[in-house]
């Protein structure tokens, strides 16, 4: 699921032919690997960094470094280990507070790759930054070498990841960088740690040449993919410990205090063909102060021509958890039904084009006799059923033999499983998430419905997101189902006279594609009752222009939001009223795109998971535009986001005008969300339109705002943070 954006054809064409121009070598011979029983100190030790699970990425190691031959003769991997790294999915292993500290801030970040505008003006360390479970395990695996070559006999050793590949020219660069440091100096221990590999940062290298084949480095290095250490340089990192932040950030703090040298160039590189699923913690926090402004956008490859999946078990065994995991690995899940629609069912029985699903979970209609026959129609299918513990249901064992009968894989999935994932995955045969296994109670059984769309207004549908959760087909209508009466109590009744801190806060940050920088000055209020968000040109930090945005402190699961607006009309300007959250992305817009405000722009943005899962795919989402009759920058409205468990409805002045279903063409978000008012320019034109200098400044006003709610949430409960502030 991981789609590699930046892995364009150019650049695997660039690899492979850097890969294969290291065969016109001849099997190169490094004096500076090996034994140091001829008075001359050599790397006598390599150790490999890798997972358990990634034998493969061993055996490759153990090529690449038999491509190479010591100071005897001997192939380099007869001097190499396999380390065995700490698994990031097993999760007990990574709490070790006297190893690693998984707090840290903006300014570590800053202080390897500093941004120059922000120096002036931002207080890095109110920033705080969370480890992500892939750095922890990154750093604990590299703590743990370090410790084996503290107690070891080895003066020098070097440790590899198990990515890495030896660039042409390795045994020459390296030979003459260890003559520099190692065999014309009278000090046996020269150094304490030696990069051969590394990436430097935009800005370039802070450093201190020191000879042809050497620099020192004072900061400004990405990477650990290959490094040299000697016992006393592990002892040093060891006793500096607790690593704070991302390892290779945190060794940057260490230049300082130690003898840290580079070879001129990076010698040592990482393979393109292995795929990696860390996630970096930093990220966001780059892109919400304005660091990050060329972020390619993400986006989540649908499956294609798989067979189905179908699931089904004892009551409370965890179907509705597997259908979110199913969704997390890339499955579009038909699940919690009484019933298919009628397309879908007569597509999925007579093998028909046009079918939606490709997983089916917990559908009441289908029995026994139907998986029989959908097995003989799907000879790839997959079946699972789940059990509460070591109990299995009699008629699933029957139905379980029955499949087995007639060839059909099949898996029996108990709730107690130590790794859900691992038995899952092995099962379908593909890769495992980064997040945990979702844990959630069942849901019952949906009844359909049949679907009127009599008060709503035909809208334009816009190019979407290419997703697996995104169901392109024309013809689908969704799944319409019975709703059940949800109690909503009141929230907000709000009339804008003045913020309510305990309700709202004031943004002080940004986002991509976002020209304008966030501020609680650009929030103001007219005539005591309507609040003004302004967008003007001023020169900000990291900006051009300056604007206002609003943000709840609660976090709403399903209700009813209504704001009376009036949005600015100017080109290039972006009004929005919206719910949104991260860690999985979800959202709900209504937007008013400056260029055209007769139009409003309605939108979904969907991902799975639970809590905290790092699913945020997407960049346009399923946007679509509504004719409205008027012109919403003229005079105030009243606009409407309903949203329920079933479906969301979007109302003007209380007359319906768009609605969506459950896949339609998204399922329904399902997890907790901000309210939000902004005021934002586009970096895209062709969506919001050019800016001229005399529209501005602009305003959009904001005069009440109901919310009634089935379900608030408090942020502090969720670990929320709210966004520190620039600093002037």
């Amino acid at each position: 699921m991981n789609d590699r954006n930046s892995r364009d054809a150019l650049a695997r064409l660039a690899y492979r032919a850097v890969l294969g121009a290291r065969i016109l070598e001849r099997k190169p011979t490094c004096e500076a690997i090996g034994s140091s029983a001829r008075s001359r100190a050599a790397i006598e030790r390599i150790y490999v960094i890798n997972l358990e699970r990634h034998s493969e990425r061993w055996d490759r190691m153990c090529y690449e470094l038999a491509r190479l031959t010591d100071n005897s003769g001997k192939p380099a991997s007869a001097l190499a280990t396999r380390f065995q790294a700490v698994d990031a999915r097993r999760r007990e292993n990574l709490v070790e507070p006297s190893r690693v500290r998984p707090s840290y801030s903006l300014a570590d970040q800053l202080f390897v790759d500093p941004h120059p505008l922000l120096e002036k003006w931002f207080d890095g360390e109110s920033w705080p930054v969370e480890m992500t479970d892939q750095e922890i395990a990154i750093a604990l695996s590299h703590i743990a070498v370090w410790e084996r070559i503290a107690a070891g006999d080895s003066d020098f050793s070097l440790i590899l990841e198990d990515d890495a590949y030896f660039r042409r020219g390795f045994c020459r660069d390296l030979d003459e960088a260890w003559s520099d440091l190692v065999w014309n100096r009278a000090e046996r221990f020269a150094f304490d740690l030696l990069y051969v590999s590394y990436k430097e940062v935009k800005t370039g290298k802070r450093f201190v040449p020191i000879s042809r084949s050497l620099f020192k480095p004072l900061g400004g290095l990405w990477h650990l993919s290959g490094y040299v250490l000697s016992r006393p340089g592990a002892r040093k990192l060891l006793n500096a410990l607790p690593v704070r932040g991302p390892v290779d950030a945190w060794i940057n703090r260490r230049f300082e205090a130690m003898q840290v040298f580079a070879t001129r160039r990076s010698i040592v590189q990482q393979r393109a063909d292995c795929p990696s699923s860390n996630f970096y913690s930093v990220l966001p926090a780059l892109s919400q102060v304005g660091v990050l402004t060329d972020e390619k956008p993400l986006l989540a490859t649908p499956r294609a021509g798989s067979s189905p999946v179908f699931a089904v078990g004892d009551a409370d065994s965890g179907l509705t958890a597997l259908a979110m995991a199913l969704s997390m690995l890339g499955y579009r899940c038909g699940s919690d039904l009484t019933d298919l629609p009628t397309s879908e069912r007569n597509a999925l029985f007579g093998r028909k084009r046009g079918r939606v699903f490709d997983a089916y979970l917990n559908i009441g209609s289908l029995t026994s006799d139907h998986y029989a026959e959908l097995a003989r129609t799907y000879p790839g299918a997959r079946f699972i059923i789940t059990a509460n513990r070591d109990r299995t249901l009699p008629k699933w064992t029957s139905l379980a033999d029955a499949l087995r009968r007639i060839s059909a894989t099949v898996l029996i999935l108990r709730g107690q499983e130590p790794d859900m994932w691992t038995t899952l995955c092995d099962f379908l045969g593909c890769a495992h998430p980064i997040d945990p296994y979702p844990t959630c109670g069942d849901r019952d059984q949906r009844k359909l419905a049949a679907r009127d769309r009599k008060s709503a207004i035909a809208a334009k549908e816009l190019k979407r997101d290419p997703s697996p959760w995104i169901i392109a087909s024309e013809r689908w209508q969704g799944i319409c189902v019975a709703e059940e009466a949800e109690p909503m109590e009141e929230v907000i009744e709000h009339h804008f006279s003045g913020i309510d801190d305990a309700l709202w806060t004031l943004r002080d940050d940004t986002f991509p594609s976002n020209l304008a920088l966030f501020t609680p000055r650009n929030v103001t209020f007219e005539s005591g009752q309507t609040l003004q968000l302004t967008l003007r040109r001023e020169r900000s930090p990291v900006r051009g222009y300056t604007s206002g945005a609003l943000c709840s402190r609660q976090q709403y699961r399903y209700g009813r939001f209504v704001a009376n607006i009036r949005p600015a009309g100017a080109p290039g300007l972006i009004t929005g009223i919206f719910l949104h959250r991260n860690s999985p992305r979800q959202e709900i817009d209504i937007e008013f795109l400056g260029k055209d405000t007769r139009k409003m722009l309605v939108n979904v943005f969907y991902n799975p998971g639970l809590e905290g899962a790092r699913m945020e795919y997407g960049y346009r989402g399923t946007p679509a535009l509504i004719d409205l009759g008027f012109d919403a920058s003229a005079d105030f409205h009243e606009y409407a986001i309903e949203w329920t468990s079933s479906a969301i409805r979007w109302s003007i002045d209380g007359r319906l005008v768009y609605e969506r279903l459950d896949w339609d063409p998204t399922p329904i978000p399902h997890l907790p969300m901000k309210l939000q008012f902004n005021l934002w320019h586009s970096r895209s034109r062709e969506l919001a339109g050019r800016l001229g200098q005399a529209d501005l400044p602009a305003i959009s006003e904001l005069r009440a705002l109901h919310v009634r709610s089935r379900q608030a949430h408090d942020p502090a409960l969720a670990r929320a943070r709210a966004a520190p502030a620039f600093t002037a």
